[in-house]
């Protein structure tokens, strides 16, 4: 069972902090739309390890305060203010998709909080607005325009979505989800948002990152191709890339390997 806690930023945005388990703390960040339910269902479930999952700004139980201050920056500084007030540091640090394009930022921005990294699914390399995000901004931007429902028929019967249908169901089915997601004005805000921003990192910053690396990624997925995790585990010498069951094939068994690796990772360091 986990324990929430409230953490007021510097501007007075109070998050929500999700800790579940005891032993060694690791902060384990969800994607975008996402809460600390996704990083829970992959996280280790034997004893030992601590998950600590920050909701960023407009996630979770998190308020969302200004639209404008919304990026993958802000929620860096957000949770590494977090870490200086809560833990000594460094810590094990990682997330998923936008939890990972976070993280990568932390270890090249803030590596006096990292000891270890974990990119899981990363969605960006470096770059910002990358090809694979724009069925995202896609669907932010219908729903600025459209009512729910009109915008959820619009996206399925585009290319877009079809094209999703046949090679990446699982992108879509979460795709399909952000349409019932409240606010609809946060979520149009948040996918739009970041879907253009990035981790406001360079290649040589990131091919200076020594501390232990896992890339977790997998085929059958647009939004997270498995070619960004390999290109950031070639960059980063440290790094041990794994490849695991696709969300698409099996969920049980994505869980299961997404767990397994991590469990080996962190019971390395």
């Amino acid at each position: 069972m986990s324990q929430a806690r409230p953490f007021e930023t510097g501007d007075g945005t109070m998050l929500n902090v999700d800790i579940a388990g005891e032993g060694i703390p690791v902060l384990f960040q969800h994607g975008l739309c996402g809460s600390a339910e996704q990083t829970a269902e992959t996280f280790p479930a034997e004893p030992g390890f601590c998950r600590i999952t920050v909701e960023t700004r407009g996630h979770g139980r998190s308020r969302t305060g200004a639209l404008e201050k919304l990026s993958i920056a802000t929620f860096a500084d957000d949770i590494a203010a977090y870490l200086e007030k809560a833990f000594a540091a460094p810590v094990a640090v990682g997330g998923i998709s936008m939890g990972a394009a976070i993280s990568l930022r932390l270890a090249v921005k803030r590596p006096d909080l990292v000891k270890a990294l974990i990119l899981a699914r990363p969605a960006w390399v470096t770059r910002s607005a990358p090809a694979n995000m724009a069925p995202n901004a896609e669907v932010g931007h219908l729903l600025r325009k459209l009512p729910p429902e009109a915008a959820r028929r619009s996206f399925l019967s585009s290319p877009t979505g079809q094209g999703l249908a046949a090679e990446a169901p699982d992108n879509l089915a979460s795709l399909a989800g952000f349409f019932s997601r409240t606010p609809l004005d946060v979520t149009a805000e948040l996918l739009i948002a970041i879907s253009n921003d990035g981790p406001g990192v360079t290649d040589e910053e990131v091919s200076r990152i020594s501390v232990p690396t896992l890339v977790i990624g997998h085929e059958k997925d647009a939004i997270h191709p498995i070619a960004h995790a390999r290109s950031l585990a070639e960059r980063i010498s440290a790094a041990r890339f794994v490849r695991i069951t696709p969300k698409a094939e099996s969920r049980a068994q994505y869980a299961a390997d997404f767990r397994h690796a991590m469990s080996i990772f962190l019971k390395e360091l």
